[in-house]
């Protein structure tokens, strides 16, 4: 069986996409903590239960979205906290 230029091509998208929906940001090297609930819309650092990866929040200041900061810079933040919202698990 002979496969088409455009089967080939629709295989080589999902695998491509499916590849891109698995974004885990790797740690940083500097002494972080992860920030719960500033995150912009699209710029979150991780998934959480209500998203499967980084960069899918579609709000702004999600409460259970998180993005790495610098130690100790987090309760700085307006609306910051290092700890996730109840019911939320914070592995990762």
């Amino acid at each position: 069986m002979k496969n088409s230029p455009i089967c080939t091509l629709a295989i080589g998208t999902l695998i491509a996409t499916t590849a891109v929906a698995q974004v885990h940001p790797e740690r940083p090297t500097w002494k972080y903590e992860k920030c719960y609930g500033i995150a912009a819309a699209g710029h979150n650092d991780c998934f959480f239960s209500g998203n499967s990866c980084a960069g899918t929040v579609a709000t702004d200041r999600e409460a259970a979205a998180w993005v790495y900061v610098p130690k100790g810079t987090c309760e700085r933040i307006v609306g910051g906290s290092p700890e996730p919202p109840a019911g939320q698990d914070s592995r990762r």
